[in-house]
């Protein structure tokens, strides 16, 4: 009995001073990137310590709890970014997270010679621990000789801390990050295309400024750029709640592409590509529409598609599939008057193809099939006419019958049957 006793006190004294080495190893590591040598606060470090023991807010991707007495608080925090930013700034910039990915994932390697790469994050009023976290979960978790660098775009933000006190911060970090500003608010897309001039990597890599980079996640990318450098790659994308900021594991099974409006969307695993994988779900899926996007990236633009007679656009009209494609005043704000006419000569929209099945009939929206077909648009730039080659008819303004629904008639040259594509496209 005694010596059970003995045991007991010999391993106490021992855990304790394992916690003891532990903190005062990570305490003299954290005042060594402090800028002010004095400045030795403990906070930095006991967050540390919390994160091994994983009992610390949010650790390994836990749902952060507010307490009822601090709801009304939670709410008004709420409004300011649309998330719970209580929560947010109770979890470390470093908190842990699982590795969810499939066993055959983990076992997976590499070539050593992978392109190397430059992030850019676009940031507007964004808040300190979300942009933060992201920075260090990008930084934690990627190889260092893939991480050339990090641009942060700030798309004219009017918070104090998002000036000089990140400049300083991110002048501490062991991966060089540069802060362009734009001189006003110019949207995502023209702050990413500033972002993406001023890179010196060899492939950009975009993420929003509120999302956390999870183990193993950048080295499959560039392995597939590497194989073809026309790619464009995505991967699976994870969720964060918005209200608790709990990390829940997307599923394999659907993959998040981008439709022709570049617009972010989830889309199934085709059977095709279960198929064609053979039940290995580790390999990439080819991501159908999105994929043949990347690789004819070059060959496709956004048009508005006006007609001359009536100076009028053909919009989808927020419609679905199976139904009319509409007609209404061009306005010139893209959104539902944005077609794209591709190299397959399809006019798309989202994931619909402009169809027509009989003659003089209506035109309709169907799921693009890439088999040309009644989904095939011939457009003549000099004629400025769009002829559906099943039916050897011409696109149409809309029929007394039907004001609404651009139509087919036989090809006349008239001007209610010619149209102007104006590109909307933007280019790097």
């Amino acid at each position: 009995m005694r010596r059970f006793v003995y045991c007991k006190v010999v391993l106490t004294t021992s855990l304790v001073w394992v916690l003891v080495d532990v903190f005062l190893l990570l305490y003299f590591s954290e005042c060594n990137k402090c800028d002010n040598k004095k400045d030795h606060s403990l906070l930095p470090v006991l967050r540390a310590v919390m994160s091994l023991t994983q009992v610390a807010p949010g650790e390994m991707g836990k749902a952060v709890i507010i307490p009822k007495e601090e709801q009304e608080k939670m709410k008004e925090l709420f409004k300011i970014n649309q998330f719970n930013l209580m929560a947010s700034d109770m979890i470390a910039l470093n908190r842990s997270l699982p590795d969810v990915r499939l066993d055959g994932c983990k076992t997976k390697t590499y070539p050593d010679d992978l392109p190397n790469t430059s992030i850019v994050i676009v940031f507007h009023n964004e808040a300190w621990s979300t942009l933060l976290r992201t920075i260090h979960s990008a930084i934690n978790r990627s190889p260092r000789h893939l991480l050339l660098e990090i641009l942060l775009v700030d798309d004219a933000s009017e918070r104090d801390f998002l000036k000089k006190k990140l400049e300083d911060y991110v002048a501490t970090l062991e991966v060089p990050v540069r802060i362009l500003r734009m001189e006003q608010r110019s949207g995502l897309i023209r702050a990413r295309l500033r972002g993406a001039a001023a890179t010196r990597g060899q492939v950009i890599t975009f993420l929003d400024a509120h999302c956390e980079c999870t183990v193993g996640w950048l080295e499959p990318l560039l392995a597939r750029i590497k194989e073809d450098r026309r790619a464009v790659v995505c991967p699976i994308i994870d969720v964060i709640s918005d209200e608790t900021f709990e990390y829940m594991a997307g599923s394999d099974m659907t993959y998040g592409g981008f439709n022709w409006k570049l617009n972010f969307r989830w889309y199934p695993v085709p059977q095709r590509e279960m198929d064609r994988r053979k039940g290995d779900r580790t390999l990439p899926v080819r991501s159908g529409s999105s994929g043949w996007m990347s690789s004819k990236i070059s060959s496709t633009s956004s048009h508005q598609i006006r007609n001359v007679e009536t100076n009028q656009c053909v919009d989808n009209m927020g419609r679905k599939e199976n139904e009319k494609v509409g007609f209404f005043n061009c306005h010139g704000m893209g959104g539902n008057q944005v077609f794209s006419y591709t190299a397959d000569k399809e006019i798309r929209t989202d994931d619909l193809c402009l169809d027509a099945s009989r003659l003089n009939g209506p035109v309709v929206m169907l799921k693009c099939h890439h088999m040309k077909g009644n989904q095939m648009f011939e457009y003549d730039a000099e004629r400025l006419t769009l002829l559906h080659v099943n039916s050897n008819q011409c696109l149409d303004m809309p029929s007394e019958e039907d004001k609404m629904v651009p139509t087919l008639r036989d090809c006349s040259g008239r001007r209610s049957q010619q149209w102007i594509l104006r590109n909307m496209t933007l280019t790097v």
